[in-house]
């Protein structure tokens, strides 16, 4: 049995990381922009996004960026899904709110540029913009030696709402359905923890996979079309899924007038990031979660947790161990709404309910809880 390991001894502490960001919101000043007036902040839950006022609209702001699962992308020099992951992890948030996106902006930063790779950078990036279905409005690229050592990629993205529309969480109820949509792998979290694991396998990014990576709910993006077998590094590389289809679809669906559920009954959106499903206690300050029927881990993470010998609850708590977005909707029509999105997505199912037990998410299968995010 390999040595216990964990994402805080891989150099990533987030509870150290939580209480950073808690200090450095409780020191930001109030907006100067009094409510009512357009760029006026809204209060909102969570923080999967920033909302500000604009007229009858809402505008939601997200930002990101990759992390260090890009260190993987240059040791292969494989760039053609990092800007998914970038443009993923932003419009994914802005999801959560009930916002659709439609623009985003870039910052790549090198400690030296290199036109091949900026090329496939924006060939990734303009695939994105057509999967997330925005525009690239802009970005910046800024070559800093002895500040970077390695290509970093972030991005902003843009989206609005009806003002009045927002899914914040705020309406949950004891009973709600959890609906779960099935990640494409690892997505963009826990990438620290991974390579350590990787460098104590003794495993190389261009192996062979020692897994069987096939799933009717995703596919591997290949390096240059290979036919050869699928590399470990290929499914790591995997990129984020976006999920804007089918989420915005579900939400201007639920607008029509002959729709058979309402904006009203979509309760909740989460996208399941660093943290895993303690994602899920942003939403409600009172209302808990249980997972009872969960959709089933990729199997890179049941490499990754018996290679590196990282408990069930750490797995849980870095990785989104295959389930990408999760969405609280009123029971009453919980069967109609995950039908609707069985038809765009395979993997979507019914994975458990929201609960009045003290504000905690239980993954009753496994016998985890988690009472923090």
């Amino acid at each position: 049995m390999a040595d216990k390991m964990d994402y805080a001894s891989a150099g990533v502490d987030i509870d150290l990381e939580g209480t950073a960001v808690a200090s450095l919101i409780s020191s930001l000043s109030k907006s100067v922009r009094p409510s009512g007036t357009h760029g006026a902040p809204v209060e909102l839950p969570g923080g999967f996004g920033g909302l500000i006022e604009f007229g009858d609209y809402l505008l939601a702001l997200a930002t990101d960026g990759v992390g260090s699962k890009l260190q993987i992308a240059s040791q292969l020099n494989q760039w053609s899904g990092v800007g998914i992951d970038c443009m993923a992890m932003n419009v994914n948030d802005l999801l959560c709110v009930g916002a659709e996106p439609i623009a985003f902006v870039d910052y790549v930063a090198v400690p030296k540029p290199d036109p091949e790779v900026h090329a496939a950078l924006g060939a990734s990036l303009a695939e994105a913009c057509r999967l997330a279905r925005v525009t690239l409005a802009g970005g910046e690229t800024a070559s800093l030696p002895g500040i970077v050592t390695e290509l970093d990629l972030s991005g902003t993205a843009l989206g609005y709402l009806k003002k009045g529309e927002a899914i914040t969480g705020e309406h949950l109820q004891s009973g709600d359905v959890l609906i779960g949509l099935p990640s494409s792998g690892i997505h963009s979290n826990g990438y620290s923890l991974v390579r350590k694991i990787m460098e104590h396998a003794g495993m190389d990014y261009t192996d062979v996979s020692p897994f069987d990576c096939s799933s009717s709910t995703r596919e591997i993006l290949r390096f240059n079309d290979s036919s050869d077998d699928v590399t470990i590094g290929e499914i790591l590389l995997n990129p984020t899924r976006i999920y804007c289809d089918p989420v915005v679809d579900l939400i201007k669906y639920a607008q029509l007038d002959d729709s058979n559920f309402s904006v009203e009954d979509i309760r909740g959106i989460c996208h399941i990031t660093g943290g895993g499903l303690s994602n899920l206690l942003r939403l409600h300050d009172n209302l808990g979660w249980e997972i009872n029927n969960p959709l089933p881990p990729h199997p890179e993470f049941t490499w990754l947790a018996e290679a590196g010998g990282v408990e069930t609850w750490e797995m849980y708590r870095t990785f989104n161990m295959g389930c990408g977005m999760i969405i609280a909707v009123n029971q009453q029509h919980s069967d109609s709404i995950c039908a609707w999105l069985q038809a765009k997505m395979d993997g979507v199912q019914i994975i458990g309910q929201v609960v009045d037990n003290g504000r905690k998410v239980v993954h009753s299968t496994l016998g985890i809880e988690f009472t923090h995010y």
